[in-house]
């Protein structure tokens, strides 16, 4: 990956956001930084030949940074505005209580950008007539998959990067072995449930209720974020119960 590449350049305006964050939302740096790091490592797989189509992956992991980059930026022009555009799981996700941890921040950022966004960025980089082509989704989909050891390379840095925040108690460094593996396991599950939903709002864009659908989605991962932060070990939680959300039949 260079710094003229398509994601080096998307990796520079996330760097970007980071330097211009006000003081009162420094918490927002938790998930930034985070997902910085992690285009970071899916360009170098890209680099490393670890995807059967690395151009159209390529493609997509920007098209899907550029979505968390609109909500962020329309987040941060319009905050005092009701009805300002910014989806439900960002906004409220860009809302949490400075006083969460850590942790509860990045959680929440990856609810909104992996259960919400991830669907919409595949269906921006697959046509309906790619969806005919049983070959072709089979390799799109085995892609898809290939970013969970990508993401799995990345628990033990982040969790090191969490740690480094200073704001954990002894149990949760107790339990550091079992919660990386928990974060491995939800990482793969949520990514198999994107998978049918991108599906489901596909078959909705052909019938012509793609923007209710997708409502629906909105719907389901706000409604995750009451989840992500009950009290208790929520990395482990999530392991047993997922982390994903899946759009019932239309």
């Amino acid at each position: 990956m260079t710094d003229g590449s398509p994601i080096g350049d998307v990796v520079a305006r996330m760097r970007q956001r980071a330097d211009e964050l006000p003081p009162e939302l420094a918490r927002r740096r938790f998930f930034l930084e985070t997902y910085l790091r992690t285009t970071q490592a899916v360009g170098r797989a890209i680099d490393q030949g670890r995807f059967e189509d690395p151009e159209w992956v390529e493609v997509w992991d920007v098209k899907f940074a550029e979505l968390y980059l609109r909500a962020h930026d329309a987040d941060l022009v319009t905050r005092a505005a009701e009805g300002s555009g910014v989806p439900r799981p960002w906004r409220l996700a860009f809302d949490a209580s400075p006083e969460l941890p850590a942790l509860a921040h990045v959680l929440l950022g990856i609810n909104a950008h992996v259960n919400y966004d991830l669907p919409q960025a595949l269906l921006a980089v697959i046509s309906d007539d790619d969806f005919l082509d049983p070959q072709l989704m089979d390799k799109r989909r085995r892609d898809h998959e290939r970013i969970d050891s990508v993401l799995a390379e990345r628990v033990a840095a982040e969790d090191g990067e969490l740690a480094a925040t200073g704001a954990r108690s002894l149990i949760d460094r107790v339990l550091t072995p079992l919660n990386r593996l928990a974060s491995r396991r939800f990482l793969r599950e949520s990514r198999q449930k994107v998978w049918h939903n991108t599906v489901e709002l596909q078959q909705a864009r052909v019938q012509g209720s793609y923007e209710k659908r997708l409502g629906e989605l909105e719907v389901l991962s706000a409604a995750k974020v009451a989840d992500l932060l009950r009290p208790g070990q929520v990395l482990l939680r999530l392991a047993v119960t997922g982390f994903g959300v899946t759009l019932p039949p239309p």
